[in-house]
């Protein structure tokens, strides 16, 4: 599993993330912001939806990930946390994710941003940094 921590941003949010796969490295990214937007009920019933996304590169495709879970979060009011990857490559992803009901938004992302970002696979590790707006 992907390990992801919050770092110091001036105006917004950002988290670093680090994940031996892309699978990892996307769902570390997921699970932090999530964690950043608020606290869900696991127990009640969930809300599954199916993704499909095409990009460009990997940075695209991460930034893509994020905000269409944003955006169905904000559609269901549900945070994302749990995660099937169909197919997972450096342009494409297909799968399904999970969300369960806010109970306390802490607070509210409007959008992953390209700001600064890279995605690099250092020493067997994909690792990169990702600025939420807020």
């Amino acid at each position: 599993m992907g390990s992801w921590s919050e770092i110091a941003h001036t105006a917004d949010l950002a988290l670093r993330i680090e994940a031996h796969t892309l699978e990892d490295l996307f769902r570390a990214a997921a699970l932090g912001m999530a964690d950043l937007a608020g606290e869900s009920n696991p127990n009640a019933p969930g809300t599954a939806v199916t993704i499909a996304l095409d990009a460009g590169d990997v940075e695209a495709l991460l930034i893509d990930w994020l905000n269409e879970l944003l955006y169905l979060g904000h559609e269901t009011q549900c945070l994302f946390l749990s995660f099937q990857f169909e197919a997972l490559t450096m342009t494409q992803l297909r799968g399904s994710a999970v969300g369960f009901p806010v109970v306390q938004q802490k607070t509210y992302i409007k959008a992953a941003t390209y700001h600064n970002l890279t995605v690099r696979h250092e020493q067997g590790q994909f690792v990169t940094e990702v600025v939420l707006d807020v």
